[in-house]
């Protein structure tokens, strides 16, 4: 075996500066970091070539004073670990390595001039040369340039992405550190483009609000909504959106403790709890979601980038952001995404070419041989009931807020008329919602309401689905519906639940024993149910294809109104958007 040797300080720094400096984006977060430490209220961000060629980061904050530029770059040297004191961090950075780190790596050229000095010095390191301090131009704050990134470790660059991907990776971490710090300005600039430009915003609410909209959108203004609880000295603030809102992916999940953005595994957890069964298991919601909490309570030394943290109670902090989250979705439940109006709106739109072609008028004789247009609306009845007359519509428009029934659009669709414009509902998400939030309201009050076939109905099931149901048989029961074996093939069902009617049950009963067979056997009681009962509620709701009288439709929309989350079904899907009635006639150049 080879003698043990101690490694040379160079390769040392190097592989010290691997656990830091990953890719640009890692340089940008560290020195956009220190401007913060450093008091700045405005910051500036260069890339060149992606952040491989340049990555430049200037601030004016409260500067570097000369005689400590050399510690700067020197390893685990800082000003920001009052007394040594890893118990109360309130910095972003702390561990004095990252300035070091990248002189590791890159090219690393610090200019900077505190608040009362009368110039500005400049050091430059790389590897373990240092040149200067020494007298340059420059104004109050600091300015840091690394340039030719891993020129010295050229294997890491072949780890590096695309030229593209790599910008993408840096504008989001500036877009999270600027999301957690709304009251500094930033500006992102690559390659001589501006691709953020964000004005430092007032403290609060407002300011808040006007960050998330330059960060993820202006068009989810009105699809956010506000949370702020606070207990036993923990706040969580900050917006949530609407569960129709939600994206594809996480990128739109912004998560702040005590300032730091963080990636961390349990605050996203507990945020994806709180929306419970208002989101489809592929989409993830938009966010900018604050926790304020003593120093001391929560660990951020337990990552070399500091993207997680560790709680001092976990538990507290999880039911917390879970709580806040419910309740402020509570509130706004039967809302879709305004987004969605936006979409329909544009959808309505007439190509130009359309246009175009219509302008010209129908040629001859052609309108003779078409074939007549055949409306898919079903027909009206001649008047409407008299509790739903045209004369008692106005004075329940406020009542009412989806309106009244005036059509039904391919038997899947119904058309509302309320005060602000054109409601269009689907009809199968938006039942089915309705029966889940019925079967979640029995099993909270004892379990579901049961009736006795008259005819057990016997159905077929494959081995494993079939071992799945009946080992499971008793929670089935809770909700209503009771199992039993029949031969080695097959279970009869003896009762349903009351709400089914005359709904077909072995559809029901195949959909449950699939959904039983992959259901993780560990999922607790209370998420099974609830995915059983959503099972249920979309097999037992109206199908699309069926058509509806007037006063079906109606009923419908009521019970819209009054069903709690009812803005979105149980896979997350709207179950009605609105097309306001300005929009209509912008379509028709009215407006």
């Amino acid at each position: 075996m080879p003698a043990i040797r101690l490694l040379d300080a160079a390769v040392i720094s190097r592989i010290a500066a691997g656990e830091v400096i990953e890719r640009p984006a890692s340089v940008v977060k560290e020195l956009v970091e220190n401007a913060l430490d450093a008091g700045a209220r405005r910051v500036d961000i260069e890339l060149v070539g992606g952040g491989r060629e340049l990555v430049l980061v200037s601030d004016d904050g409260c500067g570097i004073a000369v005689e400590d530029l050399p510690l700067a770059v020197a390893r685990h040297a800082t000003s920001k670990l009052e007394n040594d004191d890893l118990a109360r961090i309130t910095t972003l950075g702390f561990r004095g390595e990252a300035l070091a780190a990248i002189a590791a790596v890159a090219r690393l050229r610090i200019t900077s001039r505190p608040h009362d000095a009368d110039t500005a010095y400049t050091l430059f390191a790389e590897g373990e040369r240092i040149e200067g301090p020494r007298p340059a131009a420059g104004p109050f704050g600091t300015r840091v340039e690394a340039a030719e990134l891993f020129r010295k470790v050229p294997a890491r660059l072949k780890f590096l992405r695309s030229e593209r991907a790599e910008l993408q990776s840096a504008r989001e971490v500036v877009e999270r550190l600027a999301l957690a710090r709304p009251t500094v300005g930033f500006r992102l600039m690559a390659d001589g483009r501006v691709l953020l430009d964000c004005p430092a915003e007032t403290a609060g609410a407002r300011g808040i609000l006007a960050r998330a909209l330059s960060i993820l959108g202006a068009e989810l203004e009105s699809d956010l909504v506000s949370v702020d609880v606070e207990r036993d000295g923990i706040r969580v603030f900050g917006l949530i959106g609407l569960p129709t809102a939600a994206r594809s992916d996480a990128r739109a999940q912004h998560l702040v403790v005590n300032g730091r953005a963080v990636q961390d595994r349990l605050l996203k957890s507990a945020l994806r709890a709180g929306y419970g069964d208002l989101l489809a298991r592929e989409r993830h919601p938009v966010a900018a979601l604050f926790v304020e909490l003593p120093p001391e309570r929560v660990d951020v030394n337990v990552h070399p980038n500091k993207a997680e943290v560790r709680f001092a109670e976990p538990h507290t902090v999880r039911g917390l952001i879970v709580a806040a989250v419910r309740a402020a979705l509570a509130e706004h439940g039967s809302r879709t995404a305004r987004m969605l109006s936006r979409q329909v709106e544009t959808a309505f739109r007439v190509p130009q070419s359309v246009a175009y072609a219509l302008s010209g008028g129908v040629p001859a004789g052609l309108a003779e041989s078409a074939t007549p247009f055949q409306p898919a609306l079903t027909s009206l009845p001649p008047a409407p009931p008299p509790s739903e007359s045209a004369e008692s519509e106005p004075q329940a428009a406020e009542s009412f807020p989806l309106g009244f029934a005036r059509a039904q659009l391919f038997n899947a669709y119904v058309l509302a008329e309320n005060a602000h414009g054109l409601v269009i509902v689907d009809q199968h998400a938006a039942h089915e919602r309705i029966v889940f939030e019925q079967l979640k309201q029995a099993l909270r009050s004892g379990g579901v309401a049961r009736q006795t076939l008259l005819l057990p109905e016997v159905v077929a099931l494959p081995a494993g689905e079939r071992e799945a149901l009946l080992a499971r048989a008793s929670d089935v029961a809770r909700l209503g519906l009771v199992v039993e074996a029949f031969g080695p093939e097959a279970v009869v069902v003896r009762e349903v639940p009351a709400l089914l009617g005359d709904t077909p049950v072995a559809p029901i009963v195949r959909a449950l024993a699939a959904e039983l067979f992959t259901l993780d056997s560990a999922l607790a009681l209370e998420a099974a149910l609830g995915r059983l009962a959503a099972t249920i509620a979309c097999h037992s709701s109206v199908r699309a294809g069926r058509r509806l009288s007037l006063a079906e439709m109606n009923a419908l929309l009521r019970a819209i109104e009054r069903t709690p989350n009812s803005g979105q079904c149980n896979h997350g899907r709207p179950t009605w958007i609105q097309l306001d009635r300005t929009a209509i006639e912008r379509l028709f150049g009215r407006r």
